[in-house]
């Protein structure tokens, strides 16, 4: 059979190629666009070195887009800027001679920007000093919508990385003499990266990187975005700290006042409408905290998470000498982070154990309830054969008082008939039949009950 070929297979001549732009799958779901577009939603820069990154973090807590599309319009040719491009969460502006990038996550947003560093900063220089080299004017900084929580000065410089004494001097000349943690960066110690963790007066800390010349920009942008987001990721699980530390004299009082209920619990004698009250008063208190707190809770765990993340990318090295980045943040930041889980955790608890306590109250209050209900009961039924007894004498009497009612009737009668000339005594006649009536009278009442009782089953049934 002739044939023809199409993508590198046989396919007979009388089957039709599809065409290229063929739609050859079904409708996509609404979200696929989105969700496959997502692991490019904030792209690594490209950094040429040697390069200043001034990277700014805010808290966007009651910042809107459009107030920080207004602040991106202060930028020179960005007056036609429109909060529709911002909906991506990601903008990179480009400029004759840098870049500004914009950032928008759940809590805080993120300010990049991206600039030659100047020779008077390079290696070798001695604390210099990096924010009159700014491109943009301090003011566009300073009115930034949001509240601080992170600012850094990142330097990247060029660097030889062959002699690693030199190049730690010339580093700590470079910080002013000032303590530093240093690491070699990749398997390959592709870069070396220092820093002092020092807040200046200007309210930024200092980020070195030092890369050999040759370095990639692209490689470059990534090693940036790695750090900016470790120290920034580390600050915000760090928000979770004293949240944990106001919390413990609450929590160490209501741990208190919950053992002395459960005490109580123990006193019979104890009332419990005033424990159920203590106990209510006691567990609204920690619904709120746990409503309030959860989530900054939840928020630590899961920036902890990502600081663990980019710390195993830096794969680092150690330098002599020095405490790499991860040994330094794995002593001062574990014990916050162990901080806050206890916290949780203690939190959590506490919730359970109101929640058991609530139940044995429940219990016991739910036992005293079915007691009064048993001697009500049991009231109820001696006051029901006290009526039965009392019905009883009262049927008694009622058939004496009928069949007094129904032998003076026929006395009258027997008198009657005596009269119309009967020989009658009617007192004789009259007695003898007090035996009938009081039978009468009798089986009579017993076939009223009868039927009553009949009827209530009817009904009942």
């Amino acid at each position: 059979m002739a044939a023809s070929r199409y993508a590198g297979k046989m396919l007979p001549m009388n089957v039709t190629a599809p065409a290229p732009t063929a739609r050859l799958l079904p409708d996509d779901d609404a979200l696929r666009a989105m969700l496959h577009n997502e692991v490019h939603a904030r792209p690594s820069a490209r950094v040429r070195l040697p390069a200043l990154v001034i990277y700014v973090a805010v808290l966007n807590e009651g910042i809107t887009r459009e107030q920080e599309c207004e602040h991106l319009r202060r930028l020179s040719g960005q007056q036609d800027l429109t909060p529709e491009r911002l909906q991506g969460n990601f903008l990179r502006l480009r400029f004759e001679n840098y870049t500004v990038k914009w950032e928008r996550h759940t809590e805080f947003t993120r300010y990049s920007i991206v600039q030659p560093l100047p020779e008077r900063a390079w290696l070798g220089a001695s604390d210099p000093e990096l924010l009159s080299a700014l491109v943009l004017a301090p003011e566009w900084l300073r009115d930034i919508p949001g509240r601080t929580i992170a600012a850094i000065k990142l330097v990247m410089v060029h660097g030889d990385l062959s002699t690693p004494e030199a190049t730690m001097a010339q580093a700590r000349n470079w910080f002013g003499e000032q303590p530093i943690v240093a690491s070699v960066m990749g398997n390959n110690g592709h870069s070396w990266v220092a820093t002092d963790f020092q807040l200046r007066d200007s309210g930024f800390e200092r980020l070195l990187i030092i890369a050999p010349p040759g370095t990639s920009e692209t490689r470059s942008g990534r090693i940036s975005q790695r750090l900016l987001e470790l120290e920034t990721y580390r600050l915000m699980a760090l928000r979770g700290l004293p949240v944990a530390k106001g919390l413990g004299p609450m929590l160490s009082e209501a741990e208190r006042q919950l053992a002395d209920i459960t005490a109580q619990l123990e006193n019979k004698s104890a009332s419990e409408q005033g424990l159920l009250d203590t106990l209510v008063s006691l567990a609204g208190r920690v619904e709120r905290a746990t409503a309030e707190h959860d989530y900054r809770f939840s928020a630590t765990r899961a920036y902890h998470t990502l600081v663990e993340q980019r710390l195993a990318e830096l794969r680092e090295q150690p330098v002599a000498g020095t405490q790499t980045l991860g040994e330094f943040l794995q002593r001062r930041l574990s014990p916050a982070m162990a901080t806050v889980a206890a916290t949780a955790q203690r939190l959590a608890s506490l919730s359970e154990r109101v929640s058991r306590t609530s139940a044995l109250l429940r219990t016991r209050v739910d036992i005293a309830t079915e007691v009064q209900n048993q001697q009500l009961l049991a009231k109820l039924t001696r006051g029901q054969e006290l009526q039965l007894r009392l019905q009883s004498t009262v049927e008694g009497l009622s058939i004496a008082a009928i069949s007094y009612y129904v032998v003076s009737l026929l006395l009258y009668a027997v008198k009657a008939v005596k009269a119309a000339g009967v020989p009658l005594d009617p007192e004789i006649a009259v007695g003898a039949l007090i035996p009938l009536v009081l039978w009468g009278v009798w089986r009579t009442t017993r076939r009223i009950h009868a039927r009553l009782h009949a009827g209530n089953q009817s009904s009942a049934s």
